[in-house]
């Protein structure tokens, strides 16, 4: 299912903000900058990384599942809280 709401295009803005923060991870390892600062930089693109991550899971909660517990359709229920116990133990990692 796919749906184009404002979630999915703030999602893309940050994604492309986060893009620019890995591209500067890139010059700084080229331009021999301090290695914690460096790590830092990486730090600050996975915390976001995640946090889109998360803005997306709640959209599929809010959404499909959602959906799929209006329709009460037994099968598809079991699916959707299957794939979201899977994406919750990747993210637990």
């Amino acid at each position: 299912m796919k749906n184009h709401s404002t979630t999915h295009v703030e999602n893309k803005t940050r994604l492309a903000r986060i893009e620019g923060q890995v591209r500067a991870v890139g010059r700084m390892i080229d331009d021999g900058e301090y290695c914690i600062d460096i790590i830092t930089q990486i730090q600050a693109a996975r915390s976001a990384l995640q946090s889109v991550s998360k803005n997306i899971l709640e959209k599929h909660l809010k959404h499909c599942v959602a959906d799929a517990l209006e329709q009460n359709d037994a099968a598809t229920i079991d699916q959707k809280l299957e794939e979201i116990m899977t994406v919750i133990k990747r993210m637990g990692k």
